[in-house]
């Protein structure tokens, strides 16, 4: 068993390795980060339940090569020996002093290079290390960290199903806005709830910062991810905040908890008909759930 552990030792890590990551996320709250909190318990049962098969697997299966020599085994045992006269392979005369002398010979040349075959083994161990440590490095060393900005290009900012469904915004018109989160006002704000609706309410967004494509000098977005399934299916949702001159206070992709109200955007530039006035804004970390849901 331990032979054929140690001929498959790269995909035991590899798997291993994985494993180990997502359950490491668990134990230490940080699973969020990639996935919706309804799948943790999910996730990390398949993960234990995987490390059992892989171990089984790759201590089972035979390898080709064990399957070759036992098949070789049995080809040899099903064919007779057939005795030969001893003079058939008998050595001609000299050819005892001619081997004696290639041996000699032998003894000052140079150590042959590796054959073929075996020099490829060689790279493609060299390889498969390279890949582990990688694998090792961004799973297990690297700290995990939440999506940003650089996301946020990629993705539309507030065009995910979160806030374009209107009859989910229409239930929230006329509800407590004091428990509303960022995707609740941005809803809101993309289905067109106009001046009046927003007159006299007050809000506190926390978020990171990032810029208004149409006016970042004036603009920017207290935003966050909705994620429905895990981060790759995130989209990002915001509420326009204005602000003139706010890079010289808040660095892009910083978490802050803005408090205000809402107003007509005086600026020319942005797209955005009604923006966040924030009467204060507090630089805060990031929380520990920093998607919403």
């Amino acid at each position: 068993m331990r032979d054929r552990l140690l001929t498959r030792w790269r995909g035991i890590l590899l798997s291993l390795v994985g494993i180990v990551a997502i359950i490491w996320l668990a134990v230490t709250g940080q699973l969020g980060l990639y996935i919706h909190p309804r799948y943790y318990e999910f996730t990390v049962i398949m993960a234990v339940l995987a490390g059992v098969v892989v171990l089984a697997a790759f201590a089972i299966v035979p390898t080709a090569t064990e399957a070759d020599h036992d098949h070789g085994d049995a080809d040899h045992d099903g064919h007779e020996h057939h005795d030969h006269a001893p003079d058939d392979h008998a050595p001609a005369p000299g050819d005892h002093e001619h081997a004696a002398d290639v041996a000699a010979g032998d003894l000052g040349a140079a150590v042959p290079p590796p054959p073929p075959g075996r020099r490829r083994d060689l790279v493609w161990a060299g390889l498969a290390g390279v890949v582990i440590l990688g694998t090792v490095g961004a799973l297990l060393i690297v700290p995990p960290s939440t999506l940003t900005t650089a996301t946020v290009d990629q993705r539309d900012l507030n065009a995910s199903a979160a806030v374009t469904d209107t009859g989910a915004t229409e239930t929230l018109v006329g509800s407590d806005t004091s428990a509303f989160t960022i995707k609740d006002w941005a809803s809101l704000l993309r289905q067109g709830a106009g001046e009046d609706y927003f007159a006299g309410k007050t809000a506190t967004l926390t978020g990171f910062v990032t810029p208004d494509p149409t006016d970042p000098d004036d603009v920017f977005y207290v935003a966050r991810f909705v994620v429905t399934c895990c981060a790759v299916d995130a989209q990002p949702v915001g509420v326009p905040v204005y602000l003139p001159g706010w890079q010289d206070s808040y660095a892009v992709d910083s978490w802050v908890e803005a408090s205000g109200s809402f107003g007509t955007n005086p600026s020319t530039a942005s797209s955005q008909p009604i923006v966040f006035e924030p009467a204060d804004i507090t630089p805060v970390d990031q929380p520990a759930e920093p998607y919403v849901y």
